[in-house]
């Protein structure tokens, strides 16, 4: 048998088989007797039930699917097996899992599903949350207008809606008799009921299952009978909440291939038809890879035919975009069918309820209604009610259409109205209604196709094989592309007659696939499988004779000789094992199927292991055809077999070296070899080792003796015959793998490897070429080439002399941009040799780096781009984002050699020191640039203080040292703020963390040390804060001493002083909500602990401890400050933290109802975190009916889902609010202030979205008949009156207009404003319908909400202040109050922060009679009353509108009236008029602190503190609970959130902080009868982060950084010079942030025009910075006077030490003390290492001290630029300096010096400095550095060049007489080593034309010299130089050189050996 037909040695790698022949059950199945006894009628119900298993329940079936994530057996197969009633998962043999069921497993598959967003899938039971729907938007907003929300909010609100991308999720799928259970590898378990029973699945791409179904065998009867189409048994399922779907049929997809999406017809949805139900599927594509068609093959059974189909995925966003069909999606359904829905709840999960559309504009709602996809039934839910299946809306009675799918639809008129005559008229006449003419609404949206599906061939086979259908294998193999298209074969193997059909399939040019068949081959059995090629599938084939084969490149056979393990049943030759059937094959595994019913499985890899031959192979496959190819492959294998397939080092090179000699037919001829070394034989074999060469480079092993080279021997055998094409094709494709393995430093070791094949072919058709190698690596030939080895016939002449010279070509393009690069792309190669490659690999390309570093080169120079020109920055940033495009790496830059990276290094630094703001985190993270990269990340990583040290603590501690292993930082270097501390301390602090006792905890904890430190450093303020809003420790105080009185008097004052602490320790929750806001960013699992109340007071001097004071007060006023205790407890969580959810809430639920946990509740609502909350869960916390629990609910999931419209809530607050209702008068038993609560949680639902309906229902509220005689029933009708007035303004907030809807509401809050007109009915004046004076104020402020920032003069005039003592006299004083407030909101503009603007709002009568007032006249009460009350709502209105922006005008003028009413407030008069006036003026005083504290929310100002502290310390008689309350949270304000929050203006906001601070203030701590005390923490809504932070991006600690900030202020454009951390404006009116300090590194923040740099600082706050090695942070030197350029001035000589170190004076080492500081003053542990270990005086050897001092000059100059990417590459300049000349890699080394070198000296300052620009900037590597290096290494060169022995050996070159080899070791082989070395380094051309310009020297001598001119000349010396000159031009132009080409001092020495020579 010839060597092409010997069959290949395989391997038997036997691995665990998967399969087992024992049930997997216990349980004992029937007996055969027990069956036969049976009655046949109970067979056949038997056997009906089992369907398709049959007699088959017992059997053991699997599948086999490759480990999720991992590629390889090494990570474990996953193994599914079932029998009857267990299925098992098991993984790497180990078992995982197992079910058991009792019904009969029908089959069993792992597939995948594409999970939707996480934020709607946590659950099985999505509908149960009370969040948002993902078809609910956010509110419309209208063009041309403000937005409700603002920035924060509406950053906060999207964040909520976004889907996160769809994430692949594997999963168990098993189906039983009706059902399947769905077991998701997240932990989801899933079931579905089935209409039918699953007789197989098959899981697809990209998600899914197809499962065929049992067709009954009635079924099959009924249809013959009725004659009707059977039903479709093929479907798809893709989600668990979905119905089973068909698979439409189509034509003409394109695409689907090479990662291009797969293309349909535009009317692809309106195709009828599915796979016909008579086709039983034998075969679905298992893996889709990346050119793998995904297709399924069918069999009909009756007609015996074939079918191949081509099958793509169309998502649901593309099936909504095409034309919906008009009928139903199957033809073959009838009309008489059962739904196929069944009872699966599936389908009623999926469904989505239609959203309601009682919007503002009728044509909106339309739209919607028209946007809703017929045919949905309703979401089923918990708090699904009646009137939702019925139709109605909970909110008005009304029948939408859109909300239910009624039996019958509704035809719409063309007015849009229904038309509801024809069905009624037959209704009415009770005609009969054909239902088979009325569709079914869950007909019409189901079995919508999700996968198409193209026919692409039929075949015919016979009627055996259809018989033996389960005999027919099929495999998909050998995708890859061929040429420029790519294809993949299909075989189908028929087993019952011994037959395999084997096709192509290919697409074509326009995307179109196409098969046709190729061969026919005799075949059994057949299997895809991974054999010979990594990324591309052969075929598995078994012959007839049981033998074993391979389909490898295409249909190329490859015989395979596989020895089966003996056993002592097949000793015997007649019962020898042989092969029947392959079976579960997955990569390079397939199991056999053995004749004695076993299996064997095997591992069939003959992939190639060395990196270098797979490259050589890729490119050899894009450059031979492919007989030849296959060739070298088989017998490339073949070898390796021989060899035992060995991975031993330079194994498979020498094998694939003898195969290509094999291929290429090189005839033996005349050896060329070298002396024999002396030594022993074992030497001489070590020598022929290949791992001698990694110890050759060893330095340790440097001075032994070590054995000769194994290539000084390697055989040159001469070609008897004329090398065709395909010898140069393959030299030049070796050359460039070669080339290519240059390009990284990595793969510098296969380059001598390679060099000597590529000599020896070389030498046959290109000599020269052998040349070029010989000087890279000496050892690839023992000699140099001579024309005595050439034969000038087998030269090919289509190949260049010098070969290309990737270094010089790159080089060059930098040098000449106008130079085109000389390189085609490696796909072309076969055509620059007119051959047709095979391919055999795909387009896989090796050469990838090359490529690479061609395109970025060609960047790098370009002058243009896209038409534009381009400068240094520009080209740097091309560069940088081709970089990124490629995916280039920090680690791959490392890889590249100096001389490549410099200049991508140095287009990297040009990038770094002036960044774009709109590049991508990777190219950031490229540049060096962690601060921008870590700024622009969805989620940065900011370090949150949980006890952990930072990394900046860590770095200078001691423990460092030991990790590390380099010294600590000396005391003077500790960060200045580190104290630790004491043992008491951290003993309370672990107490209060793990200890139970909630006693611990104080509730001002703040889990933000590090920022609080640099927030509010200098002082204690926040200590002090926190122990006024403490109140979970004992107060003090201390009372005046009255000597004088009895002490029963002392005693009864000072009790009525502890009972007014009472009051103010029941006040403080609510500033400490405002204090503590989102201090906790992480909460644990275990119970939330809500610190008691501590209402113990001790009075001093008596030191009377007060305990049971609060047992005197009644209980709601303990139940209402404990309800603000929870509130500030559960405030403390931020808004951010990912641990709530409900089983965590449930979990803190207490065993009664508490109003703590009420509180609590509500406060998680505030925050967002109760719509993780389950249905069921609210509905526990709602059944009890506590009043407070329901208020918290209410308004929390109101608060959470604020103006989202969210109909689950909507519904939820429907049930507690009556006015919701179709019928309002029905008695829900609901207290009136749950109503309250509801009505406002209705206006925080529907908040700026103008909806109607809610609007109408509120207003009407406000006037509600039943309220107007006051009773013991509605005690809170005022409260609930002012809850409608704001929920009625809050939905209309902003949104007034002229329209007549809005007049409409205008004037009725008009008449309610200002009464009914008294009107007189039969004489008699008609009682009013309302009670003006509670609606007044009310609908005063609905009507300034509703007119909000619309300038509307006329509105503002409805709320007029009277002008005359009479009209003052006719309404409440406090009235005024709100009206000059609501007129301000409205006439927003006109707010200006002015005494003259407030003096403006009082009535000139009130200003006259208070100026006498001033002088010292008596004046009427009411005009002293109305002064004040105007004047608080305006210092209220001027709060609202300078909330949060800390402006110093307003600031100031607040003041100055806090001052002016404080004066009188706090003041002690008994008189009754002074009583009244001091009410007013501590009311308004209450509103002026509050209006102090928004505007300068979050700063925490001094002397605002100061005056609060003093109001806080007031206790008098007349101080009641409502001043403690403004007080407590103006304290709160100040510090919001500890000063990390402050208050926005939006329109949302202002309507929260009205509806918090609204002036109405209680007169004890359960006074809710005007004003429901739980509003006051609505400001949660109106909060913004804007407290800017920096922090250091390396140690993640917040540091204090100078910030120029550009805000636009109305017209006009400011600059703010700030310090973070600091409070910045509105981030609509800051355009900019800059950082420019040089002590970070700087960047610039464009928001207004950059949506990213927007979105970063909405999303964090945080301005992650760089700081420069050279400098100490601001905290640790304030002054400057620390930083490395002032420590380091006695370190000018570093530069020299950089260039020459040898001529430095190394005993004098320059600020040897700057170890400490680097240590200091670095993040990076490498810095502090390399200063601890290579920059010490402690060397022993001279080497040693000026290594050590280079390396000090070295860090010194790479922290002083900040420059550390350069350390590596100033190391890697001095190794060049001592490299050895022996070194194998010495040439490449030197080539890699001579590139950098060139590249600084005279490329760097012209292209790449920006000196062209006038911007400059000093280079990474000074170019002295580098060509110093150089001038050591020619310092050596040049005592060797001057040796006699050298200059004969280069004289032999010159001449072309050939050097010859050498024994090695001699002086003689030491010589033409160097000889390589000066070659190289003086780019001296080859030696062939060397000799031709010698032969054209002389002859110009004998022709020129002595004739006369012009053609002579007799001046010899002008002869000379001019040959010499002609020589030196034409020597250089012929070798790609880098730098000035051949040196002018080799030439001479050239010429001088061809002078001698002559």
């Amino acid at each position: 048998m010839s060597a092409s037909t010997t069959p290949l040695s395989v391997p038997l790698f036997a691995l665990p088989s998967p399969l087992t022949s024992k049930p997997l059950s216990r349980k004992r199945s029937r007996s055969s007797e027990s069956l036969d006894s049976d009655s046949p009628l109970l067979r056949a119900i038997r056997n009906t039930l089992r369907a398709s298993r049959g007699t088959q329940d017992s059997s053991v079936q699997s599948s086999l699917h490759a480990p999720h994530g991992a590629s390889g057996p090494e990570s474990g197969e996953e193994l599914l097996a079932w029998d009857t009633h267990t299925v098992s998962l098991s993984q790497g043999g180990v078992l995982r899992k197992k079910w058991s069921f009792t019904d009969p497993v029908q089959w069993a598959c792992i597939g995948t599903f594409i999970q939707p967003s996480q934020m709607f899938s946590s659950t099985p039971s999505t509908p149960a949350y009370y969040r948002e729907d993902p078809s609910e938007k956010l509110p419309d907003i209208e063009p041309d207008t403000k937005p409700t929300f603002g920035p924060y909010s509406q950053s906060r609100m999207q964040k909520k809606r976004e889907e996160d991308l769809e994430v692949r999720i594997r999963g168990v799928f098993i189906f039983l008799r009706g059902m399947a259970k769905i077991y998701l590898m997240n932990g989801l378990e899933h079931t579905l009921n089935l209409p039918f029973i699953v007789r197989r699945a098959w899981p697809v791409e990209p998600c899914g299952l197809f499962i065929q179904r049992v067709v009954e065998s009635w079924e099959l009867e009924e249809n013959k009978q009725s004659g009707a189409e059977p039903l479709t048994t093929i479907f798809t399922l893709t989600t668990p909440f979905a119905e089973p779907s068909i698979i439409g049929i189509t034509e003409g997809i394109r695409g689907g291939f090479d990662a291009q999406p797969p293309l349909l017809r535009s009317n692809f949805a309106a195709e009828q038809g599915s796979l016909p139900p008579d086709e039983r599927i034998l075969w679905v594509s298992p893996d889709a890879r990346n050119l793998m068609p995904s297709l399924i093959v069918t069999l009909n059974v009756d007609l015996n035919r074939l079918t191949v189909w081509r099958y793509v995925y169309a998502s649901p966003s593309i099936r909504t975009k095409a034309p919906h069909p008009t009928q139903g999606a199957h033809p073959s359904h009838h009309p008489k069918r059962t739904s196929m829905s069944g009872n699966t709840s599936a389908h009623l999960r999926h469904a989505n309820a239609a959203t309601d559309d009682l919007r503002l504009s009728p044509d909106k709602a339309a739209a919607k209604r028209g946007g809703v996809p017929s045919g949905l039934a309703p979401t089923l839910t918990t708090t699904t009610t009646m009137a939702d299946l019925m139709g109605g809306s909970l909110v008005g009675g009304a029948i939408s259409q859109s909300q239910w799918n009624l039996p019958i639809k509704f035809p719409v008129d063309s007015s849009g109205k229904f038309d509801l005559s024809s069905n009624l008229n037959k209704m009415a006449l009770q005609e009969p209604v054909n239902l088979e003419d009325v569709p079914d609404p869950a007909e019409e949206d189901r079995l919508k196709p999700l996968y198409w599906a193209e026919k692409l061939r039929e075949e015919i086979i016979p009627a055996s094989a259809t018989a033996d259908c389960d005999n027919i294998t099929v495999a998909a193999f050998d995708q890859r592309w061929v040429g420029k298209v790519p294809r993949s074969l299909l075989g189908i193997c028929l087993g019952a007659t011994g037959e395999a059909l084997l096709y192509e399939l290919a697409w074509d040019n326009q995307g179109l696939m196409s098969m046709h068949s190729t061969a026919r081959i005799q075949a059994n059995a057949i299997s895809p499988i991974i054999a010979t090629r990594e990324t591309v599938l052969d075929l598995l084939v078994l012959k007839p004779d049981s033998s074993l084969a391979l389909l490898t490149h295409g249909t190329h056979e490859l015989p395979l000789d596989l020895r089966l393990p003996t056993t002592s049943a097949s000793v015997d030759p007649r019962h020898r094992r042989r092969i029947t059937g392959f079976s579960h094959a997955l990569n390079n595994a397939v199991s056999l199927e053995l004749s004695d019913a076993s299996s064997l499985r095997i591992s069939l890899d003959l992939t190639l292991r060395d990196t270098l031959v797979k490259d050589i192979l890729y490119m050899l496959a894009l450059t031979i055809p492919a007989d030849p190819f296959f060739a070298l492959h088989q017998s490339l294998l073949r070898r390796w077999s021989l060899v035992g397939y060995s991975c031993l080092e330079g194994v498979e090179l020498r094998v694939f070296e003898e195969a290509l000699w094999e291929v290429l037919d090189l005839v033996p001829g005349e050896q060329l070899g070298s002396p024999a070394n002396p030594g022993s034989a074992a030497w001489q074999k070590l020598a022929a080792n290949e791992s001698i060469a990694r110890f050759r480079e060893d330095p340790a092993l440097r001075k032994l003796c070590l054995p000769g080279s194994s290539t000084s021997g390697a055989p040159f055998r001469k070609p008897s015959q004329k090398p065709t094409a395909i010898h140069a094709a393959v030299l030049h494709a070796l050359h460039h793998v070669a080339e290519d393995r240059r390009l990284t430093v990595s793969t510098f070791v296969d380059v001598p490897r390679l060099a000597p094949l590529i000599c020896r072919l070389a030498m046959i058709v290109r000599p020269e070429w052998a040349d070029y190698w010989k000087r890279l690596c000496p050892n690839a030939m023992p000699t140099w080439p001579s024309q005595s080895m050439t034969v000038l016939d087998h030269v090919y002449e289509r190949l260049p002399i010098w070969p290309p010279d990737m270094t010089a070509i790159l080089y060059g393009r930098l040098n000449n941009p106008e130079w085109k690069i000389p390189w085609s792309n490696s796909l072309n190669f076969g055509a620059r040799f007119e051959l047709e490659p095979s391919s055999a690999f795909g387009r896989l390309d090796p050469l990838l780096r090359t490529a690479s570093m061609t395109a970025l080169y060609k960047m790098l120079t370009d002058h243009f781009w896209e038409g534009r020109p381009l400068n240094t920055r520009s080209r740097a940033v091309a560069s940088l984002q081709l970089l990124d495009v490629m995916k280039f790496k920090l680690q791959d830059l490392q890889h590249l050699p100096l001389g490549i990276a410099s200049p991508i290094r140095e287009a990297l630094r040009t990038c770094q020191l002036s960044p774009g703001g709109d590049w991508s985190v990777a190219a950031y993270r490229l540049i060096g640039r962690s601060d921008l990269a870590e700024g622009f990340t969805d989620k940065p990583a900011i370090a949150v203080n949980n006890g952990y040290r930072s990394v900046r603590e860590f770095l200078i501690s001691g423990q460092c040292a030991m990790q590390f292993g380099i010294k600590p930082i000396t005391e003077a270097f500790q960060h200045p703020t580190m104290g630790r501390k004491t043992s008491q301390q951290v003993i309370e602090d672990v107490q209060r963390a793990v200890s139970g006792d909630h006693s611990k905890v104080t509730g001002v904890e703040f889990d933000l040390d590090d920022f609080m430190r640099m927030r509010f450093g200098q002082d204690r303020r926040l200590e002090d804060v926190a122990r006024l809003l403490c109140s979970a420790n004992v107060h003090y105080v201390r009372t005046p001493d009255h000597p004088e009185a009895s002490e029963a008097d002392q005693i009864r004052d000072q009790q009525l002083t502890v009972h007014r602490i009472t009051e103010r320790i029941l006040a403080l929750p609510l500033g400490r909500a405002v204090f503590t806001f989102g201090s906790m960013h992480t909460v644990t699992k275990e119970s939330f602990a809500i610190p008691k109340m501590e209402f113990s007071v001790r009075v001093q001097p008596a030191n009377i401890l007060y305990s049971q004071e609060i047992m005197k007060m009644p209980p709601e006023y303990v139940s209402w400050g404990e309800f603000h205790n929870g509130v500030a407890a559960g405030l403390r969580i931020s808004s951010q933290a990912q641990t709530i959810e409900s089983s965590w809430i449930k979990f803190n639920r207490p065993s009664e109802l508490t109003p703590e946990h009420a509180g609590f509740l509500y406060a998680l609502g505030l925050t967002g975190h109760l719509r993780e909350m389950l249905t069921w869960h609210t509905f526990g916390y709602l059944t009890p009916k506590h009043d407070m629990t329901s208020i918290g609910v209410l308004l929390g999931l109101a608060a959470a889902n604020v103006g989202s419209s969210n109909k689950h809530v909507t519904k939820l607050i429907a049930v507690h609010t009556p006015a919701l209702l179709p019928t309002p008068d029905v008695d829900l038993n609901v207290p009136l202030i749950t109503q309250a609560a509801g009505l406002m949680g209705i206006g925080l639902l529907y908040l700026g979205t103008k909806h109607r309906r809610m609007a109408e229902v509120c207003l009407n509220q406000i006037s509600r008949r039943d309220l107007y005689q006051p009773d013991i029933s509605n005690e809170y009708r005022e409260a609930y009156t002012l809850s409608a007035a704001l929920a009625c303004g809050m939905v209309l907030l902003g949104k007034g207009t002229s329209t007549p809807a809005d007049l409409v509401i205008q004037n009725r809050l008009r008449l309610l404003i200002h009464g009914e007109p008294r009107l007189v009915e039969n004489g008699k004046p008609r009682r009013p319908t309302f009670d003006v004076n509670i609606t007044s104020p009310a609908a005063t402020v609905a009507l300034g909400l509703m007119y909000l920032r619309t300038e509307r003069q006329d509105v503002a005039d409805i709320l007029a202040i009277p002008t005359t003592l009479e009209g003052l006299n006719s309404i409440q004083p406090n009235f005024l109050t709100v009206r000059a407030m609501a007129r301000a909101m409205i006439m927003w503009e006109k707010i200006t922060p002015t005494k003259a603007w407030l003096m403006a709002q009082l009535p000139r009568v009130v200003v006259m009679a208070m100026d006498s007032r001033f002088r010292g006249k008596r004046v009427d009460d009411a005009y002293e009353l109305a002064y004040y009350n105007i004047l608080a709502g305006s210092c209220f209105a001027i709060g609202l509108k300078y909330a949060g922006s800390a402006r110093e005008e307003a600031y100031w003028l607040l003041l100055q009236y806090w001052d002016m009413f404080s004066q009188v407030a706090f003041a002690s008069g008994m008189a009754y008029d002074h009583r009244i006036k001091r009410s007013a003026l501590r009311e308004g005083l209450n509103l002026i602190s509050l209006a102090v504290g928004m505007v300068m929310t979050g700063s925490g100002e001094v002397n605002c503190l100061r005056r609060l502290r003093y109001a806080y310390g007031v206790h008098n008689a007349n101080v009641r609970y409502g001043c403690f309350t403004a007080t407590s949270i103006s304290i709160g304000l100040l510090f919001l959130g500890g000063g990390r929050y402050t208050l926005g203006t939006s329109d949302a906001s202002i309507a929260c902080l009205v509806a918090a601070f609204y002036p109405r203030f209680p007169q004890n701590p359960a006074d809710n009868k005007a004003y429901l005390q739980a509003y006051r923490h609505l400001w949660v809504l109106a909060m913004e982060p804007r407290c800017l932070v920096a922090r250091d991006v390396d140690s993640k600690e917040i540091v204090y950084l100078p910030i120029k900030v550009k805000v636009k202020d109305t017209n006009q454009i400011g600059t703010a010079q700030l310090i973070a951390p600091t409070l910045v404006p509105e981030i609509d009116r800051v355009l900019s942030i800059r950082v420019d300090t040089p002590r970070y590194w700087p960047f610039y923040l464009d928001i207004a025009n950059f949506a990213r740099h927007r979105e970063s600082l909405l999303r964090s706050q945080t301005l992650f910075v760089k700081r420069r090695t050279a400098f100490l942070t601001y905290m640790e030197d304030p002054k400057g006077s620390r930083s490395l350029f002032v420590r380091s001035g006695s370190g000018t000589g570093d530069a020299a030490t950089l260039d020459f170190p040898h001529a430095s004076d190394i005993k004098s080492h320059p600020a040897a003390d700057l170890h400490d500081f680097i240590a200091s003053s670095s993040n990076d542990p490498l810095f502090l290492a390399f200063a601890d270990r290579l920059c010490g005086d402690d060397g022993e050897t001279k080497q040693e001290r000026l290594f050590q001092s280079y390396c000090h000059a070295v860090l010194l100059d790479c922290m002083l630029q900040d420059k550390s990417q350069t350390l590596q590459s100033l190391l890697t300049a001095f190794h060049f300096r001592v490299m050895s000349p022996r070194s194998a890699y010495f040439s490449l080394r030197l080539q890699d010096l001579r590139f950098a070198g060139d590249f600084y000296s005279k490329i760097y300052d012209r292209k790449f400095s920006g000196r062209t620009e006038n911007n400059p900037r000093p280079p990474l590597v000074r170019d002295t550095t580098l060509s110093g290096a150089l001038q050591e290494l020619d310092r050596v060169l040049d005592t060797y060049r001057d040796t006699e022995l050298f200059k004969q050996l280069l004289a032999r070159y010159a001449r072309g007489d050939g050097v010859p080899s050498f024994p090695e070791g001699s002086a003689e082989w030491a010589a033409s080593r160097e000889l390589s070395w000066y070659l190289e380094r003086n780019s001296v051309p080859t030696s062939t034309l060397l000799t031709l310009l010698n032969g054209l020297a002389q002859k110009a001598r004998q022709e020129c010299l002595g004739s006369p001119p012009p053609a002579g000349t007799a001046n010899a010396a002008a002869l000379e130089l001019g040959i010499k000159e002609v020589a030196h031009a034409t020597g250089t132009q012929m070798t790609t050189a880098m730098g000035s080409g051949w040196t002018v001092s080799s030439l001479d020495e050239v010429m001088a050996a061809w002078t001698s020579s002559s």
